[in-house]
C-alpha cells in the first residue's frame, strides 16, 4: 500500500498534470501540428527495440495526452494508453478523433491500473520521463507482470538517474553533481512551468520527483517475475536536458561540451515467462 504522504504528493503532482495539458498541447516541444501531418515522434532506439507491433495489443502506461500511444498505432498496433489525468484523456481522445487513429484511453493511477484494465497484453510500454513521477518502482512492476499476458514483452525508455545527479552550474557553467544517486526523498520543486512550457504561466507550481538507481529498477522488474531481455545506456538525451546540448535529425541531444562524460538515458526490455512470445529483436 502507498504511504499516505506519497499518495498527497502523487495528487500534488496530478493538479500541475492536469494544468499543463493544454499548455503542452499547443507547445513547440511536442509539435502536435507536425504529428497531426504524420511526423513520429518515436524515437530510433525506441522503434528498433521495441520490435514489430502490427496486431499485437499495447497498453502504454503514464501516456499524458497520448501522442506516443497514437504513434504505435499508426505502427499497427492496437492500443490502450493510461493516465491519471483527466485533461489529459480528454485531450488525448480529442486527438486520436483528430489523426483517425483508433485508440482506447482511460483514467488511472498508474498503481491501480491492473484493477481498472482488467485485460491482458502482448506489450507493455511507458516512455521518456515517466518513472521519476512514482515513488515505488516495486508496485508498478508487479502491476506491468500483472498486464502483461505469458510471452507478453515490457520496453520503457527513461533519462539515466546518474543524469538526475548533475546540474548545469549557470547558463553556460561545467555540469556538477549537486544530487545523490541514492537519494531516497522526493525533490520538491517550485516552477510556474514544465520541461515544455518555461513562461511562468501556470497556478500550480510544486511538482514531486524521485531518482531510482538502476539496481531499483531492474530489482523490481526482476522481483517481480520478469526476465531481463536488454538493457542499454546511451550517452545522449531524447531531449534538452541541459543547457549547451545540440541536437541531431535522429531526435536526439546531445553534450556539447562534455559528450560521453556519463549516460544520459537508458532502454531496459523484459518479459513475462511462459507462452508464445510476442515477437521482438533478439535480446
Amino acid at each position: 500500500m502507498m504511504r499516505a504522504v506519497d499518495a498527497r504528493r502523487m495528487r500534488v503532482n496530478r493538479q500541475k498534470w492536469d494544468e499543463s495539458v493544454p499548455l503542452h498541447v499547443a507547445s513547440r516541444v511536442y509539435d502536435v501540428p507536425a504529428f497531426r501531418r504524420g511526423a513520429d515522434p518515436l524515437l530510433p532506439c525506441e522503434i528498433a527495440l521495441m520490435g514489430p507491433v502490427r496486431g499485437r495489443s499495447l497498453v502504454h502506461l503514464q501516456c499524458h495526452f497520448g501522442m506516443d500511444t497514437l504513434a504505435w498505432a499508426r505502427r499497427g498496433a492496437r492500443v490502450t494508453g493510461v493516465d491519471y489525468s483527466a485533461p489529459a484523456i480528454a485531450a488525448a481522445q480529442k486527438l486520436a478523433r483528430e489523426v483517425r487513429v483508433p485508440a482506447r484511453f482511460v483514467r488511472s493511477n498508474v498503481y491501480g491500473a491492473g484493477r481498472r484494465l482488467r485485460s491482458k497484453f502482448d506489450l507493455v510500454y511507458t516512455g521518456k520521463g515517466a518513472l521519476c513521477w512514482l515513488p515505488d518502482l516495486a508496485p508498478w512492476a508487479r502491476v506491468v507482470a500483472g498486464l502483461l499476458r505469458p510471452g507478453g514483452r515490457l520496453f520503457y525508455l527513461e533519462d539515466h538517474p546518474i543524469a538526475e545527479v548533475h546540474e548545469r552550474e549557470g547558463p553556460r557553467g561545467p555540469l556538477v553533481r549537486r544530487n545523490r544517486y541514492f537519494q531516497r526523498p522526493p525533490f520538491r520543486d517550485e516552477f510556474a512551468g514544465t520541461y515544455a512550457v518555461s513562461a511562468p504561466v501556470m497556478r500550480h507550481r510544486v511538482s514531486y520527483s524521485w531518482i531510482h538507481p538502476i539496481q531499483d529498477a531492474i530489482g523490481a522488474i526482476v522481483g517481480a517475475g520478469l526476465v531481463l531481455d536488454s538493457f542499454v545506456e546511451y550517452p545522449f538525451s531524447y531531449w534538452r536536458r541541459y543547457t549547451g546540448m545540440r541536437s541531431t535529425p535522429d531526435g536526439y541531444w546531445h553534450l556539447r561540451d562534455e559528450p560521453g562524460r556519463f549516460p544520459l538515458m537508458y532502454s531496459l526490455r523484459a518479459h513475462r515467462p511462459g507462452g508464445v512470445r510476442a515477437r521482438g529483436p533478439a535480446a
